[in-house]
């Protein structure tokens, strides 16, 4: 037999695999649940106070700043000064009193864990309506 080229059989390769992005956003939304649920998020509902030190020195003012008036907000909402309920109209009436006395009161509003944001919002309106320039949300931090 003459010299024959030997028989090749060539198979064609076969083509790259693909990489698939499916899979990939599926983990990566399963990671954003994941973090989504067990991450934890601030109490936005109030706003934490500022030092008084620090405003006044910001100002520029002497700290011979007259006692702020704390009013505490309790749980059904309505407001307390010194252990005393006080109703929205009442508590108009105090403020413009002091206020007449005291153009420069700081007010300091503390609203318990439980007290519906309407309720703080309804004594920061009487106090501004009041002539109230100075009112403050105060926020007690939970201890760790």
């Amino acid at each position: 037999m003459p010299d024959t080229p030997a028989l090749i059989l060539r198979r064609p390769r076969p083509p790259r695999a693909l990489i698939s992005l499916v899979a990939m956003i599926d983990v990566l939304l399963i990671l954003l649940v994941f973090f989504m649920v067990t991450s934890t998020y601030l109490n936005l509902d109030m706003i934490p106070a500022v030092s008084q030190n620090n405003t006044a020195r910001a100002q520029g003012t002497s700290q011979t700043a007259s006692t702020p008036l704390l009013i505490r907000i309790g749980a059904e909402g309505a407001p307390v000064i010194l252990g005393q309920t006080l109703a929205l109209s009442d508590l108009e009436v105090l403020l413009r009193n002091r206020l007449a006395s005291e153009p420069t009161l700081p007010v300091m509003i503390l609203p318990t864990g439980v007290a519906r944001t309407q309720a703080l919002v309804s004594v920061m309106d009487t106090a501004t309506r009041a002539g109230a320039r100075q009112v403050r949300v105060i926020r007690l931090e939970a201890r760790p």
